[in-house]
């Protein structure tokens, strides 16, 4: 008799070390944008689509328009991100890691543009935002997000509130994933308004940086993953 013994595997993507770098940069990458590049978020489209129709009713479109642009990034950032998806079949290059590569190369960029082209690092961070938002949505199947805060309260209160109820400890442990996705991103933003008291436009590079951490993480998973695909325990009689 023969019995063959597998590990049930994480999808590289889907790693807590990896979400958190991630959570680290989104955090950095709104801080940036709204500290730096004029007051516009990055990631929180939901305030750059207020403060479109805010001053777009008062008259001030110019000022209305610096709103709008990111948003539109934004959402070709995700359509780009399905698009690499769809393109990308390669088993040796995952297709998260072509976005991320993109990502680092749309944020390197953004730390040479001058504060006088405010709108166009706006609009390049918010296509990295947008494409880094679709590509890394869940950590182990739960739905998450590293750019963002509002879906991660909602699920990590969520699943607290289920724990006090049930007192099943799986519930305690996916609040606390929600939780500290959003404690990481906060400190994305703390250590980015450091950096930029003494770097300026070049502070971005702290998220350039992360971005070149979490694609090395998941390279050495991704090699992880290959060997415990060759490993097998045989017993027989």
């Amino acid at each position: 008799m023969i019995k063959q013994f597998t590990k049930k595997k994480v999808q590289m993507s889907e790693s807590a070390v990896v979400n958190l770098v991630l959570a680290l940069s989104g955090g950095c990458m709104d801080a940036y944008s709204y500290l730096y590049r004029g007051e516009v978020f990055a990631n929180a489209q939901t305030g750059n689509m207020l403060l479109f129709g805010v001053n777009a009713a008062g008259g001030d479109f110019a000022e209305a328009m610096k709103y709008f642009w990111p948003v539109i990034t934004f959402t070709v950032g995700i359509i780009l991100a399905d698009f690499i998806r769809s393109r990308i079949q390669d088993v040796h290059v995952h297709w998260r890691q072509i976005v991320l590569v993109g990502e680092i190369l749309l944020l390197f960029a953004v730390c040479w543009i001058p504060q006088s082209q405010n709108d166009l690092a706006n609009m390049l961070i918010s296509l990295a935002c947008g494409m880094q938002v679709e590509t890394f949505r869940s950590f182990r199947g739960n739905g998450i997000a590293t750019t963002m805060c509002i879906g991660n309260l909602r699920s990590g209160t969520y699943n607290f509130d289920k724990y006090m109820q049930t007192h099943q400890k799986q519930y305690m442990k996916k609040a606390i994933v929600y939780f500290g996705v959003i404690f990481f991103f906060m400190l994305g933003a703390v250590i980015e308004s450091i950096f930029i008291k003494h770097f300026d436009k070049h502070a971005l590079y702290f998220s350039v940086f992360l971005l070149i951490v979490a694609c090395i993480l998941m390279i050495i998973r991704q090699e992880d993953e290959a060997e415990e695909d060759k490993e097998y325990d045989f017993t027989g009689d």
